[in-house]
Order: structure tokens, then C-alpha cells, then sequence
């Protein structure tokens, strides 16, 4: 039971985490189905300087360098939605596809090529992080936590904070339910939209590293994030684009995406003799479930994915 509160308590981080990055971009008017490609991008730039950081470093060094190395990465990815939705006009939907194409593709050629710079013979795209990953574990008795816990709940507690108790947070919301009545009274929409895919790009960014690092010592990019982007965004929606409800959202998702990793714990699971490929589908089985019964319900940003043309009243 206390293995799978701990998986529980990490999956739904990366969750929050996650859905936290679409809800900042949808509610500035800008659809960002990129976050899987920026959740590898983020934690390829995490995972590299997990690898090369010296693990005699105090542990707030590498802590703080590695977050910084994974938002970084996550925020330039994402300018390329930016860019493409903001200035270009183009189908954000497109974007964000070709965006999770190729984070994936574009990971696993860096990470063979330093692979390759450092013996010719290693082809694999698999980083080791075995030694500076201890800096992010502390042990409370027989619960082993992450910080990336505490890191995911003051995100949670920020972004409400934010996005209704600030003036940034009312402009941001703003821009996606009516641009150009923002725009009417001197809020520069691109501005905004760019500032809430950049925070997308920072949130989802710190995903991945939470991700990959969740239960493993090393990761291989082929494999990518295994559908967590997708299913951060059912959780934004099954949580109506909402902080608190994301945060509990999160926890229902990551409860059954824990679940798969420890059910040979439970004798009575395993007694009912489903085959681990079923538990493995089981968060993604219960999203299709969930998104049937509630998207009908879930009222986005009015204007959310629709291009901001200023000469249009």
C-alpha cells in the first residue's frame, strides 16, 4: 500500500505538472498538443545534465541545475508552437502533432550521437543517471519521496494564485475567452499567448525529467513518454482547465497509472489473473471513460486554437 501511495503521489506530479503547461496555453487562446515532444525535449535536457553533473555536487546544486536544463529545453522547444500558432497562423492542432513527431525522432539521434562521440560502438539511445538521481530522493522512514512532489504541489498552488489572483493571470484568461475585448483595452494578445505557451514549455519541460526519473536510473528516448503528454491533457479537461480540480484529477489518473507498476503487491489482484498488459492500459482505458462522460460538460476558452486576427471584431 505505501509503494503504491508513492507512485501514486509521482505519476500524478508529472500530471500536474503537465496539465498545469496545457491550461496556462489553452487559457491564452493556444491549443498545445506539442506537450508530449516537449516532455522528451525537457527531459532529454534534464537527463543529460543528470549525466554529466558530478554527484559529489551538493544536492541543491544538482537539484537546481537539473530543473533549470529541463524547463530551458522545454521552453525553446515550444517556441516552435510559438512561433507557427502566434505568428504564422497555422493549424495549432498540425503543430503540436509534428511537435510530439519529432521530439521523440530528434532525442534519440542527440543522445546516439553523444553516445556515438564517446565510443563509436555505442549506438543506443539510453542515458545513465544512476548516482545523481540520489540527490532528488529522501527517505521518511519506509516512504521514499521525491522532491519533484513538493516541486508539483507549489506549481499547483502558484498557478491558482496566478492565473485568478493576478493581473497577468486575468489578461492571460482574457486572451482566450475574448482577444480582441482584450485587445480593446491595450492587452497585446501575442504577447500573452506567447507568455502562456512558454509557460507550457517550462511546466511540461519539468514533466519529463519528473517522468523519467519517476521509478528508473536510466532511460531509453526510443521510448519516449509512453502517452503521459495525452494524458496530461485528459486530466486538464476531465479538471475543466481548473488548478485545484487538475490536482485532483492527477491523483485519480495516477492512482491507476501506480497501479500497473505494483499490483503484484495486492494478492487479490493478482488472484483475478489480468495480464500486466491490462493494468499497463488501465489509465489510458479509464481517460477514453472519463473524457466520454465529462467533455460534453467541459467548457474550454472560447477562443481557444482560433487564430487572433487584430482587424477582426
Amino acid at each position: 500500500m505505501l509503494l503504491l501511495l508513492q507512485y501514486t503521489l509521482i505519476f500524478a506530479s508529472v500530471l500536474v505538472l503537465v496539465a498545469l503547461g496545457g491550461c496556462f496555453s489553452e487559457h491564452s487562446g493556444v491549443i498545445n498538443i506539442g506537450l508530449e515532444g516537449i516532455m522528451v525535449m525537457g527531459a532529454l535536457g534534464g537527463a543529460l545534465m543528470l549525466r554529466f553533473l558530478s554527484p559529489q555536487l551538493p544536492r541543491i546544486v544538482i537539484i537546481v541545475l537539473v530543473i533549470l536544463a529541463s524547463v530551458a529545453v522545454g521552453m525553446v522547444y515550444s517556441l516552435l508552437l510559438a512561433v507557427a500558432a502566434v505568428n504564422f497562423n497555422a493549424d495549432q492542432t498540425l503543430v503540436g502533432t509534428a511537435l510530439n513527431l519529432l521530439g521523440t525522432a530528434a532525442a534519440v539521434v542527440i543522445v546516439r550521437a553523444i553516445n556515438m562521440a564517446e565510443d563509436v560502438n555505442n549506438v543506443s539511445s539510453t542515458i545513465s543517471y544512476i548516482q545523481t538521481k540520489k540527490a532528488f530522493l529522501v527517505r521518511i522512514g519506509k516512504f521514499e519521496m521525491n522532491w519533484f512532489m513538493v516541486i508539483a504541489v507549489a506549481a499547483l498552488v502558484i498557478s491558482y494564485v496566478v492565473l485568478y489572483h493576478t493581473k497577468f493571470g486575468l489578461r492571460l484568461r482574457a486572451c482566450g475567452e475574448h482577444p480582441q475585448a482584450a485587445d480593446s483595452v491595450g492587452i497585446n494578445v501575442y504577447k500573452m499567448r506567447y507568455a502562456g505557451v512558454l509557460i507550457s514549455g517550462f511546466l511540461g519541460g519539468l514533466g519529463g525529467i519528473v517522468y523519467i526519473t519517476a521509478g528508473v536510473s536510466e532511460w531509453k528516448f526510443e521510448n519516449g513518454v509512453a502517452g503521459f503528454g495525452f494524458l496530461a491533457l485528459a486530466v486538464m479537461i476531465f479538471g475543466a482547465w481548473k488548478p485545484v480540480n487538475i490536482g485532483l484529477a492527477a491523483l485519480l489518473f495516477g492512482m491507476f497509472r501506480a497501479l500497473s507498476n505494483v499490483y503484484t503487491g495486492f494478492p487479490f489482484l493478482v488472484s483475478l489473473k489480468i495480464p500486466s498488459t491490462v493494468y499497463n492500459m488501465l489509465p489510458y482505458i479509464i481517460s477514453l471513460i472519463v473524457l466520454a462522460f465529462t467533455s460534453k460538460r467541459s467548457k474550454a476558452p472560447k477562443a481557444e486554437g482560433i487564430p487572433y486576427d487584430k482587424g477582426q471584431r
